[in-house]
């Protein structure tokens, strides 16, 4: 049986509310991080942790904007989003801690542990990378693509897939060209998917307040990718 609890840590002065998912009883077994779109944690990201949980990982929700810190809308996700996205350092710092939390949870190997973004938290975990955390892979699924301003020359140990819709209107084509560049510099093993007729956000279902057109060939491909990725990053 997959149990999920909630867990308060801490950056700073401000409390954090994530949740981990786990098969109940089981020994430390690897863990993922998952780091949501611009409106924060919720009940998706806990779907994705049970899926994680049923193929004998450790779903580790990662919540960046504190306790109670939620986007219900383009207006009020934009403006939790974007202190992060003008200060990309402040955002490294915050996910080190989201990661030191992690690798402290009794049901995860601290060894063995990945990270998996959507959109906004595509930037985070290829961030995560750059920023060279100790990890075995990253995944961005639909993920913003530019490279931040404090890492001139990043040297990534961490495994990189990128899942990517071709039709997306806010990371057109030469930036992950772009990207492919800058992670062959960095020296490390990377991939990238591209879906035809996928945009941004493809693999959210229907959402009437932020009219994200859902892909389910492009988001059940780009699962199972993730599934074989994740199964070498832990072999």
């Amino acid at each position: 049986m997959i149990e999920t609890r909630k867990l308060e840590s801490r950056h700073g002065d401000v409390v954090l509310e994530g949740f981990v998912s786990a098969e109940a009883g089981a020994s430390p077994r690897p863990g993922v991080l998952i780091f949501p779109n611009f409106l924060g944690l919720d009940g998706s990201d806990e779907k994705v942790g049970e899926r994680l949980a049923a193929l004998g990982y450790v779903g580790f929700g990662c919540d960046l904007y504190g306790k109670g810190r939620r986007g219900t809308d383009r207006e009020s996700g934009f403006a939790l989003m974007t202190p992060f996205r003008e200060d990309r350092a402040f955002l490294q710092e915050r996910m080190a801690a989201l990661l030191e939390t992690a690798r402290a949870q009794p049901e995860i190997d601290r060894d063995r542990i990945a990270a998996i973004g959507f959109c906004f938290g595509g930037l985070c975990v290829l961030d995560l990378a750059r920023s060279g955390a100790v990890l075995r892979g990253v995944a961005s699924f639909h993920g913003l693509l530019t490279p931040p301003d404090n890492i001139a020359c990043p040297r990534i140990t961490a495994r990189v897939a990128v899942y990517h819709g071709w039709a997306d209107a806010s990371v057109p084509p030469e930036q992950v060209v772009a990207l492919g560049e800058e992670l062959s510099k960095a020296g490390c093993d990377w991939q990238a998917h591209a879906y035809g007729g996928a945009v941004h956000g493809f693999t959210h279902l229907g959402d009437p307040d932020t009219d994200i057109p859902h892909n389910r060939l492009a988001a059940e491909r780009s699962w199972k990718s993730l599934e074989i990725f994740l199964a070498e990053c832990f072999a």
